[in-house]
């Protein structure tokens, strides 16, 4: 006999787990299109590298853009996120890159990065590396 408590118990939980998924996305989106951001720290295999992004501005757009701009000269390059269903103790996955074969440094950024936290005036990411287990980090910082 079907245990019919369980079986709706269990259709419930996904549902809600669902939807908290898509909301903790559209945080995210919300948060990081909402006016101008900089990079406050970045990590690459444990050396700080943020002095490489000191005095861009990016903004992010609704579109998927993102424009980097410091002293009048601009890179421009792509945002995304999504769900990530593989790491469970992250809020998403954002899908982040960059291109820009003038500006190697914004290289480094073109990543699939996990978010370790979110708000209005901070977004806290990081990547490990599927190869040697690296970690990178980055955070944005509204300015």
């Amino acid at each position: 006999m079907i245990n019919y408590k369980f079986f709706l118990y269990c259709l419930i939980s996904t549902v809600l787990l669902s939807s908290c998924s898509k909301v903790k996305t559209k945080n995210v989106e919300k948060s990081i299109t909402d006016g101008n951001w900089k990079v406050s720290y970045y990590s690459e295999d444990g050396q700080i590298e943020t002095h490489h992004y000191e005095g861009y501005s990016f903004d992010f757009k609704e579109d998927g853009t993102v424009v980097a701009t410091k002293s009048g000269s601009t890179v421009t390059g792509s945002w995304s996120t999504s769900k990530d269903s593989s790491n469970d103790d992250s809020v998403s996955d954002v899908d982040f890159t960059l291109n820009s074969p003038a500006i190697n440094e914004f290289d480094d950024l073109s990543d699939e990065w996990d978010v370790i936290s979110e708000s209005d005036s901070k977004i806290e990411l990081r990547d490990v590396s599927g190869g040697d287990g690296s970690i990178d980090e980055l955070t944005f910082s509204k300015m």
